[in-house]
């Protein structure tokens, strides 16, 4: 069963569902991208780069998150914001909500590390790399799991 949006449950007009279907070849892709955003974090970070390594680490997380609602669902979130993708997540089982915890904390570091003028403090590179780790050791088992 679809959720209802908050502008729905508010008697507004409520929000339109972004999806796209993933084949399994996309699937791969995502993964192949998730790994390689999350090795140029690692980079970034080991080179003192900070604001870098966050957001690679961020972009590492998204495409994980996608490989796997794609390897589970079939298909990915393509909405402007990332509230769809959380949805997406809860819907594809245990290993969904394992990324999801990492990708809500990481997700508000978005703003700070695109587009803040504020440096990204080492501690919180460090935690955002070490999520995005996460997020893509999950879709990477997921995904041979089900490449069998």
């Amino acid at each position: 069963m679809a959720s209802r949006s908050k502008a729905c449950e508010s008697g507004g007009v409520p929000r339109q569902s972004r999806t796209r279907p993933v084949t399994r070849d996309q699937v791969a892709a995502y993964v192949r991208k998730a790994e390689e955003f999350l090795v140029a974090a690692a980079a970034e970070l080991n080179a003192g780069r900070k604001i870098a390594a966050t957001s690679l680490a961020i972009h590492a997380a998204v495409n994980a998150a996608d490989a796997l609602t794609g390897a589970r669902l079939g298909r990915r979130a393509a909405g402007q914001d990332h509230d769809e993708l959380l949805t997406l997540l809860d819907e594809a089982g245990p290993d969904g909500i394992a990324i999801a915890r990492d990708v809500v904390r990481l997700l508000p570091m978005k703003t700070r590390s695109d587009y803040e003028p504020d440096d990204v403090p080492q501690r919180a590179a460090t935690k955002a790399v070490e999520r995005a780790r996460r997020c893509v050791s999950i879709a990477h088992r997921v995904v041979d799991a089900t490449s069998l």
